[in-house]
């Protein structure tokens, strides 16, 4: 497992898994709206490039997405179904944690992934949110 900064030539294929994986196992939880909204974001340009992917890869294939802005905020983080409760996740989250000289990395975490970031150390700010659609709980870790 190599865990690595996403070339610009690959952003497009991180970019993919991300929809997809958010398509299955987040939309559900998300209103009509908020699924357009996050197409919106995930695929606008101007955002696309104010964010910085690191990706999982198994031979080559990329199989999880981290993504964080200023590398103190996730914005995004995916592992392909076929990947997940194998440690990809821990370790995307480890590279970011590791290399961020920020004291507190922040979220905001759909409900599906509540749990996930409080196996990872993060702990909630708040209570449940919904902004153009999106269910969130902010979620900080503190160094």
């Amino acid at each position: 497992m190599e865990i690595r900064g996403i070339f610009a030539w690959e952003r497009k294929t991180a970019v993919q898994l991300i929809w997809d994986t958010f398509l299955e196992f987040e939309s559900p939880d998300y209103s009509a709206q908020g699924t357009e909204t996050f197409r919106n974001f995930i695929w606008d340009s101007n955002i696309f490039d104010t964010i910085e992917f690191f990706g999982a890869f198994e031979d080559n294939r990329l199989c999880g997405v981290i993504a964080t802005r200023e590398n103190k905020h996730i914005c995004c983080f995916f592992v392909l179904a076929k990947y997940q409760r194998q440690g990809i996740g821990r370790k995307l989250w480890e590279y970011v944690r590791d290399n961020s000289s920020a004291c507190v990395i922040t979220v905001n975490s759909s409900p599906f992934a509540v749990p996930v970031y409080r196996r990872l150390g993060f702990e909630d700010t708040n209570i449940e949110q919904l902004t153009d659609g999106i269910r969130y709980t902010p979620m900080q870790f503190v160094k």
